[in-house]
């Protein structure tokens, strides 16, 4: 996986890419940075009308698991996290 843009991500279609990118978010070292916790903030705070399932989206993506997987088994520790940046759902 290179470090040059998201397009390079699985699990991410262009929907989601796209949103990434109005949100300033345009290159995997971003992503990686951010993680998708913040990542999902910062898409929302761009005035995004993401759902959940972008943040399971981008965690899959980081982590290389299916979404699906995320929802399941790491929901409540990426809502958890998402509280503790003052989001709200």
């Amino acid at each position: 996986m290179s470090d040059s843009a998201i397009e390079d991500l699985p699990g991410l279609g262009p929907k989601s890419r796209a949103m990434l990118a109005r949100a300033g978010i345009t290159t995997l070292a971003q992503l990686r940075r951010l993680g998708s916790v913040r990542a999902y903030a910062q898409v929302k705070a761009a005035g995004e009308n993401a759902s959940l399932n972008l943040l399971w989206a981008l965690e899959g993506a980081l982590t290389d698991l299916p979404w699906q997987v995320v929802a399941r088994e790491h929901r409540l520790s990426l809502l958890l996290a998402l509280e503790d940046l003052g989001e709200t759902r």
